[in-house]
């Protein structure tokens, strides 16, 4: 089991402490196991957390055994040293190859055990400037939700710490697990923004009473097909101008802007869990041409098929496991929240 240790200091941001304990505690394998174990640990026993106190059940000793290290805020001041200990410990961490990762100001944290020397990262976008100016050594970019480093994450404000745990979530073990635990988080897989980021671009579920849902499971089924905005409105039984603006008013894009993204998902679920070549992955995920899904690929992605295969290919999986992974697949016995 992987163990996620969340590092609370004095003052820590409480929306920072439990995005990433609630986030990882979501995820769920196929077999409906839980795949992380949460620890909050500190460096005394509580801790202030804005209006309240958090009981921190672990000390500095759990960062050891730690096979990811979440770094939340504090609403402290950012020149205070970090307490006796800490950067000693999260340094050793690293060395043993320690997965770290910071929310919001938290990057000050991390950028005071000098182990973001050299490397780009973020932090919120109020807090950017300064973190640039203290740590010269750090590439500061304010304009992304997060940065992968591979071993060292940083992340924006708020939200954004759900958008690297989901992140995080989806390189440990898959687009499935990770998409099971963005709806119940009720939290997109995407969001529109600047970031340069390489996340599953699944589609959002419906709301709960949409009344285009039978439509977009049909869509999603039939995504391999040459559809046009007439074809899926006579589906539908409606006009194509009426279907346009009740997916406007459901989903927030367009028909075809879904079946798109839909296509996308299908075909970086063959590009993680099968060999097939590129040019196969294109006529099974609807597009029209090889080239036409590279372009498209790479415009909603970020990279190109191959380079997603290469960062994202779910090694060992079992085509029995594939199937269960399969978007759209309510075959996936993923469980309910622990």
């Amino acid at each position: 089991m992987h163990t996620v240790a969340v590092l609370a200091l004095d003052q820590v941001v409480p929306f920072d402490l439990a995005a990433p304990i609630d986030t990882f505690n979501w995820a769920r394998l196929p077999d409906g196991r839980a795949p992380y174990r949460v620890r909050v640990c500190s460096v005394a026993e509580e801790v202030r957390a804005g209006p309240f106190t958090v009981r921190a059940p672990y000390g500095l000793e759990a960062l050891a055994e730690a096979d990811t290290i979440i770094l939340p805020g504090t609403y402290t001041d950012q020149l205070d040293p970090l307490p006796p200990g800490v950067a000693e410990a999260l340094c050793e961490a690293a060395a043993s190859g320690t997965r770290i990762a910071s929310i919001c100001v938290g990057a000050f944290i991390f950028a005071a055990t000098g182990l973001l020397d050299g490397h780009r990262a973020t932090t919120h976008w109020i807090a950017a400037a300064d973190l640039a100016a203290m740590y010269p050594r750090v590439t500061v970019d304010p304009n992304v939700l997060y940065v992968d480093n591979g071993q060292f994450l940083t992340s924006a404000g708020a939200a954004a710490a759900m958008d690297m745990c989901l992140h995080m979530i989806r390189k440990d073990y898959g687009a499935a697990v990770a998409a099971h635990a963005a709806r119940m988080s009720v939290m997109p897989l995407e969001r529109e923004g600047g970031q340069a980021q390489f996340i599953v671009h699944a589609q959002p579920p419906a709301p709960a009473g949409a009344t285009l849902e039978p439509l977009l499971h049909w869509l999603e089924e039939n995504a391999e097909r040459d559809l046009t905005l007439d074809d899926i409105a006579a589906h539908a039984g409606t006009s194509a101008r009426t279907l346009g603006r009740r997916f406007r008013e459901q989903t927030g894009t367009t028909p075809l802007q879904w079946l798109h993204r839909a296509r996308v998902r299908r075909a970086q679920h063959l590009l993680e869990n099968t060999d097939h070549p590129v040019e196969r992955v294109a006529h099974q995920a609807g597009f029209g041409s090889p080239t036409a899904f590279r372009d498209r690929f790479k415009r909603v992605v970020g990279i190109s098929p191959q380079a997603y295969r290469r960062a994202f290919r779910t090694r060992g999986a079992t085509p029995t496991v594939a199937r269960a992974l399969a978007p759209g697949s309510s075959g996936a016995p993923i469980g309910h929240r622990p």
